[in-house]
């Protein structure tokens, strides 16, 4: 019998789409094929290219997730936390990924296989209007981002940057709570380590952050989005 580091039926993520319905009666059968395991910090789950293997689901950890653009280079397009979904970009409508995904830190995933996944999708139209809500709302969000970092500097991206994580992964004791180094803020944000170096730097010296190694955390938050206010960062 195989461990399941992940239980559904105890699982605290209310916006899995999986605990969502873990009471319909349909899906038990299902959740029965997951499979769940950890992934280690910097481990990489998802190769860009390789055969799609149905969706993940992230128990307990944080992911970003990249896309390799011109020359080589990567670009995280996502980072991902407790209860959200991964490596739903191309499933249903292709055979490959076409992006990759890292742990940031040790992380426990759930799996279901792309048989499975489909399967649900037929037998459970709850789940289905739920996943397409969401693609949808990614897509709407995914258009207004090329707009946004279109008519941004690079300040500006690096403010929306940082307010993006402060947003999603929240901030303790002064200190935003993911650690991610500036060229990973850089690949993000759209700009190079250089840059983003030199605008932490500006930021820290004009009182709006503060850094402690590679974390960085957020003293005038308001200041930050009246700076990009104009580019409606929400």
């Amino acid at each position: 019998m195989k461990e399941d580091l992940a239980i559904c039926s105890t699982c605290v993520n209310e916006n899995c789409f999986i605990k969502k319905h873990v009471h319909l009666e349909q899906i038990k059968q299902f959740i029965d094929r997951k499979n769940s395991f950890l992934c280690k910090k910097n481990q990489q789950f998802i190769i860009e290219g390789a055969p799609i293997q149905g969706l993940y689901f992230v128990y307990k950890g944080k992911v970003k997730t990249i896309k390799t653009g011109i020359n080589g280079r990567e670009q995280i397009v996502r980072f991902t936390k407790d209860g959200e979904t991964v490596g739903f970009r191309g499933f249903g409508t292709s055979k490959r990924y076409f992006i990759g995904a890292y742990a940031l830190e040790d992380t426990v995933l759930c799996n279901f296989g792309n048989d499975d996944m489909l399967e649900m999708l037929h037998a459970i139209p709850e789940l289905t209007f739920d996943l397409m809500l969401f693609y949808a709302d990614e897509l709407n969000k995914s258009e207004n981002n090329i707009r946004k970092i279109a008519h941004m500097n690079v300040r500006e991206r690096v403010i929306d940057t940082l307010l993006y994580i402060y947003r999603k992964f929240g901030q303790e004791n002064d200190l935003i709570q993911i650690d991610l180094s500036r060229k990973e803020i850089a690949d993000f944000a759209g700009t190079t380590e250089e840059q983003v170096i030199r605008v932490v730097s500006s930021l820290k010296k004009e009182g709006l952050i503060n850094t402690v190694g590679k974390r960085i955390g957020l003293i005038q938050v308001e200041k930050l989005r009246s700076e990009i206010k104009e580019h409606k960062y929400f």
